[in-house]
């Protein structure tokens, strides 16, 4: 391990935005169709829902390439609030992302990728006790991929990304082509479903509004993920605007294409209906192709959970990096491998850490933990824009928000709301989160202290 060796710029355009695509598709858009037509019931209102949460994340996105154009720097969100809010900020944006923001939903995508697994050794995980060793399995070898050197890990991102994008067209596309659907079913609504798991407040309504959006924030997941990699990007003032837009339209396009598929082969009602232990995309290629399609849709959902799973170790890594170097955390993460200048030991934390949430093996609470963390400081990174503006005046940036204010405006107003109405809606999970990043106050003054 070297100290004084950094990170180094090995990302190029495409391996950039492969890396934010492959973070992005993983099981959202598989899993999360059911408990958002509980939420809104209409097929019209799901897709309104994709739609508006794609154009909440695309504005999210510019913004969030103005301020790592401007400081192409490791760490991303880290090194944003510590520059416009002070350390305090930093660190706690930094202490939510390790354990609950990144922490949690790299545990969520090691659960789910054992859940596929199991599905395609036709219930024999489950049988022996073994979805929460597979998941931890599985955290251990997106960690190992995640040693070696950023273009390697590049170029596995960039396989991956097309891999999982093809499953999502083609999936969406053969349903299409192949199912004997109705679009009459888009006229129908998911009501009388049976809704598993999902609360009457969380059903019709603003709450249910909500809740379903963020169910699709879910599936845009990682979509700021490039972030935390920002200091790794060649000809970052270019590359980085471009990688951050062309992964979220390229993702949005293929979100909905697949959800519309399933309204096309069942009625809202079958959606809603869809127990939690399945998927609406596996009970669509069931009706489609029949019983053995399970196992090969089970394959292909197995493989975008893993390549999510491979992407989001990779940014999650350099966050407590960044945090070392800054002195704001044990010295020992901020160093890098000689051979790849890779953050192996950040990596090693961040893995083991969630390994240890993935022991829980609840999809949804883990998911839920994750969303609401982050659009916390998604919220409080965006903002710096106004306060970056004001301190720098007209001076000339590397790249700016098309509509400034507007634009990050209006994402702060959503991104307020949303957060509101899961206090509301979720007041165990959203308190279960605000209590696990309060205990980053006690660290913070303990690191600050070492620092002086």
């Amino acid at each position: 391990m070297s100290q004084q060796a950094g990170l180094v710029r090995g990302l190029g355009l495409f391996a950039a935005m492969s890396i934010n695509i492959a973070n992005i598709i993983g099981t959202g858009v598989f899993l999360k169709a059911r408990i958002m037509t509980c939420n809104v019931e209409t097929p019209w209102a799901v897709l309104g829902v994709w739609v508006a949460a794609g154009l909440l994340v695309t504005a999210g996105a510019l913004s969030f390439a103005e301020l790592g154009a401007s400081m192409p720097k490791a760490g991303g969100e880290f090194v944003f609030l510590t520059e416009a809010y002070g350390r305090r900020t930093g660190f706690l944006y930094g202490w939510m992302y390790l354990l609950i923001g990144r922490g949690a939903s790299l545990a969520a995508q090691a659960v789910s990728s054992a859940i596929f697994l199991n599905i395609v050794s036709g219930g024999a995980i489950a049988q022996a006790g073994g979805l929460q060793v597979t998941a931890i399995a599985a955290l251990a070898l997106a960690t190992l991929v995640n040693c070696l050197s950023v273009s390697t890990v590049g170029r596995f991102a960039t396989t991956l990304t097309v891999v999982k994008s093809v499953i999502v067209a083609g999936m969406g596309l053969c349903v299409f082509l192949l199912a004997r659907g109705d679009w009459g079913h888009f006229a129908m609504s998911g009501a009388a479903g049976a809704c598993e798991g999902v609360s009457a407040a969380q059903r019709g309504g603003l709450g249910g509004f909500g809740a379903a959006m963020l169910g699709a924030l879910w599936g845009f997941h990682g979509w700021a993920n490039l972030a935390p990699m920002v200091g790794e990007v060649r000809d970052p003032q270019r590359n980085i605007p471009r990688a951050f837009f062309g992964a979220v339209v390229v993702v949005g396009a293929l979100y909905l294409l697949a959800n519309a598929s399933y309204f096309w082969a069942l009625t809202p009602e079958e959606v809603a209906s869809v127990p939690l232990s399945s998927s609406v995309a596996t009970v669509a290629i069931t009706k489609l192709l029949g019983p053995a399609a399970a196992g090969l849709m089970a394959i292909g959902m197995l493989i975008s959970s893993l390549g999510a799973l491979q992407a989001g170790a990779a940014s999650g890594a350099r966050v407590p990096y960044a945090m070392a170097r800054d002195g704001m955390f044990f010295s020992m993460f901020g160093k890098v491998a000689e051979s790849t200048s890779a953050p192996v030991r950040s990596a090693i934390l961040v893995g083991a850490w969630s390994a240890l949430l993935a022991l829980s093996g609840n999809y949804d609470k883990l998911t839920d933990y994750a969303i609401f963390g982050n659009w916390m400081f998604f919220g409080l990174t965006v903002a710096s824009l106004f306060v970056f503006r004001r301190r720098q005046g007209a001076e000339a940036r590397p790249y700016s928000v098309p509509g400034f204010p507007v634009v990050p405006a209006l994402f702060l107003l959503i991104t307020a709301y949303l957060l509101i109405n899961t206090l509301i809606t979720s007041p165990l999970s959203s308190g279960i989160g605000l209590a696990m990043i309060a205990l980053g106050l006690p660290m913070y003054e303990y690191f600050s202290r070492r620092k002086a």
